[in-house]
This record gives structure tokens, C-alpha cells and sequence, in this order.
């Protein structure tokens, strides 16, 4: 079985940092890509950042590249995003995910099957 648990949510000032923590179990983590989205309220969720476990290599959003970095500790079984210079519209739940072995694209939610259940991460102004 799946399990996805985030961690390292919380309230920072506009400017500062966080770091997401995401730990995995129950599959081959260097099968597949694993990303990060986001879902404000009233919005729809949307893809912040994913990376090949096997190869590492990395996609963001516009909207955040240069600002969060996502990498994985392969130890650990674990994925994190490092977020810098946060923005009050950064606020949001911040969700791990793995994504289909088919999928066709990375950026929908629909091209991942599991999921975790969410970290706050609060902005102030």
C-alpha cells in the first residue's frame, strides 16, 4: 500500500522559507516522478514542481521557478521542497503525489495515483 505523509508546513513571513518533507512507502520509489502541487482556497490545485526519482531531473511551475527547489534523498524514501522567498499567494495546501507510470503528461493532477494528505503553508504579508 501507497502512503504518502508531508511534513514541514506552517506560518512565515513574506520572504522567508520553508521546507516541505514528503516520506514514502510501499513502492519502488526510482520507478517513477513525484511532484508537488498546491490548493488555495476556492482554487483549483494546481502542479508546483516534480522530479525523476531515477534521473533527477527536475520541472517547476513558472510561478515558482527560481524561488523553490523540489529534490529527493534517496535514504530516505523521501522528496522535499524547499521554498524561498515565499509570497502571500503562495499560501495554499501543499500536497505530494506520485505520478502514473503512463501518464502522458506531469503537470495535471490526473497523471498522479496517490496522494498525500496535504501541509498548510501560511504567507503573512
Amino acid at each position: 500500500q501507497v502512503q504518502l505523509v508531508e511534513s514541514g508546513g506552517g506560518l512565515v513571513q513574506a520572504g522567508g522559507s520553508l521546507r516541505l518533507s514528503c516520506a514514502a512507502s510501499g513502492c519502488t520509489f526510482s520507478d517513477y516522478t513525484w511532484g508537488w502541487f498546491r490548493q488555495a482556497p476556492g482554487k483549483e490545485r494546481e502542479f508546483v514542481a516534480a522530479i525523476n526519482w531515477r534521473s533527477s531531473l527536475t520541472y517547476y511551475a513558472d510561478y515558482v521557478k527560481g524561488r523553490f527547489t523540489i529534490s529527493r534523498d534517496n535514504a530516505k524514501n523521501t522528496v522535499y521542497l524547499q521554498m524561498n522567498s515565499l509570497k502571500p499567494e503562495d499560501t495554499a495546501v501543499y500536497y505530494c503525489a506520485r505520478r502514473q507510470l503512463f501518464a502522458t503528461a506531469r503537470t495535471r493532477p490526473s497523471d498522479y495515483d496517490h496522494w498525500g494528505q496535504g501541509t498548510q503553508v501560511t504567507v503573512s504579508s
